[in-house]
């Protein structure tokens, strides 16, 4: 029992290391700095780093650099291999190149051209992360519930553009307002293996009256009743894959559960503009048998 307060203390040091390095990306995050945030010696914090999360402290920093240089290339068509190089920290984009082509098998304009997200997921992999996910497991009766859609088809990239045409009907029809009704998302496909125009993501809120006549394409359907198994993602809805990967290939197979066939779906619980996407919390929900 001894060891408790001890263990929640480091845990806690170490998660503000981790936002500390999600904050400031481009930033000094040499391990000076990051061991100063720590409140440990330099020469502790190097060990208890890669103790922690499970890889040296200049290994994940490249790491979170590259994701968020594979993000904004996938998503920004502006977005140069020299802007993604500079914003990851990289004096060159040839040494970019080199990092990005190590850690995910091609090159940042082949990734941009065809983003391939199981392997970006793999890469990211960190033991720490896969460890808080399995513990962070519950199975639940989820009860059904009555949702407006509009179904976004096309790439994922342009689902924000459907998601703020949701946002006008909610606010015109006043028939799911989001300060009191659940939001939803349903991806009726894996976006990291179905071609972008063949993508179909539902965006959802909560009725409890049949959807009005409307100009926007809204339209009532359900949500089943069933058992799933919840997985909280907390952080930027882009990196989601990050938090379900791990309930297929690690939680499922040991869990001697079996999948429904119902799609996954998502309940966003910060659907708020004024908190800021790297604090969103989203309950991920896999039905279940």
């Amino acid at each position: 029992m001894s060891d408790m307060p001890i263990h929640f203390a480091y845990t806690k040091r170490f998660n503000a290391v981790l936002a500390y390095i999600d904050a400031n990306l481009e930033g000094d995050l040499s391990v000076k700095t990051l061991s100063h945030v720590a409140n440990f010696s330099a020469f502790h914090f190097h060990r208890q780093f890669t103790a922690f999360v499970g890889v040296p402290v200049s290994r994940y920093v490249q790491l979170m650099r590259l994701r968020r240089a594979a993000h904004r290339l996938a998503a920004l068509a502006d977005h140069s291999v020299l802007d993604a190089a500079l914003g990851a920290g990289f004096e060159s984009p040839e040494a970019f190149c080199r990092a990005f082509r190590r850690a995910f098998g091609m090159t940042p304009s082949a990734f941009r051209k065809e983003p391939n997200w199981q392997v970006w997921s793999a890469v990211f992999a960190i033991p720490h992360f896969s460890r808080t996910i399995i513990m962070q497991v519950r199975i639940v009766d989820f009860p059904e519930v009555k949702v407006a859609a509009l179904e976004h088809c096309g790439p994922g990239g342009l689902v924000n553009e459907s998601v703020r045409t949701f946002i006008k009907w909610r606010m015109q029809s006043g028939q799911s307002p989001v300060a009191s009704s659940r939001t939803f998302g349903i991806p009726y496909n894996n976006p990291d293996t179905t071609p972008p125009q063949a993508f179909r993501f539902a965006i959802c809120g909560e009725i409890h009256e049949a959807v009005a006549p409307n100009e926007f394409g809204v339209h009532e359907i359900v949500i089943p009743a069933g058992r799933c198994v919840v997985v909280r993602h907390v952080g930027s809805p882009d990196h989601i894959g990050e938090t379900i990967y791990p309930i297929y290939r690690d939680w499922l197979p040991a869990s001697g559960e079996e999948l429904r066939d119902q799609p996954l779906f998502f309940h966003y619980l910060s659907a708020y503009p004024e908190i800021p996407q790297d604090q969103w919390q989203t309950d991920v929900y896999v039905p279940l048998q």
